[in-house]
């Protein structure tokens, strides 16, 4: 179908990845500890809107010019770095009095829906090293004789996507859970907000020193 080969191998590879913990994961797993399961959800289809937008640029080939252009590369990078940072840094200088409302939100307890789907999408699609796992990782499904390779990018990356939202609606659910037992414990709250704040800088200095391949 739509010239994928070995689709179950796909599928098993797509979600072995997704368990892999990154900044995406950790976003959602944060939204949900400190604001519940709907802004976790929420903050989950915001990436999985900016994983869209890399799976329609590798199906038409606008992924390649990350691949091919230094420049463009290098400034995607930089722009990721620099929000990835500005998360980890607002986490780190938060108050403590902050912290026991919400543990891992960047601006306040009270951000709004929209701006938590903004962004989980930037912290994707500000990503380079995503629109390159797409070119590198979908072709190996896809027959090298089949005519319409978009079309196949575009049907592997849509059940990629699908198991993505569904891990990271677990990971909502389970985050939201322990977060409301931990929402009153404004020691352990402010301790987790460092940690994670430290994770987020800790992505976003992985990401800089990113090589293009």
């Amino acid at each position: 179908m739509f010239g994928v080969t070995e689709l179950w191998l796909f599928v098993l590879s797509g979600i072995m990845l997704n368990l892999i913990p990154g900044p995406d994961s950790l976003y959602v797993i944060g939204r949900s500890a400190g604001q519940g399961f709907r802004a976790g959800s929420v903050g989950a289809f915001g990436i999985g809107t900016g994983t869209l937008v890399h799976i329609l640029a590798a199906a038409f080939g606008l992924s390649a010019i990350l691949a091919t252009s230094a420049m463009a590369f290098t400034v995607v990078k930089v722009i990721g770095c620099i929000y990835l940072l500005y998360i980890g840094f607002s986490m780190l200088l938060s108050k403590s009095k902050t912290a026991d409302v919400d543990a891992v939100n960047v601006d306040s307890n009270n951000t709004s829906l929209s701006q938590i789907f903004f962004q989980g999408f930037l912290t994707n699609v500000l990503n380079p090293k995503v629109a390159l796992f797409f070119l590198a990782f979908v072709p190996q499904f896809i027959a090298m004789d089949y005519p319409h390779k978009a079309l196949s990018f575009i049907f592997l990356g849509i059940i990629f996507n699908i198991n993505a939202m569904i891990w990271c609606h677990i990971l909502a659910w389970s985050s939201s859970s322990i977060g409301g037992k931990l929402k009153h414990n404004q020691r352990l709250t402010t301790y987790l907000t460092k940690f994670t704040g430290g994770l987020f800088l800790f992505f976003g200095i992985k990401l800089a020193l990113t090589k293009q391949s």
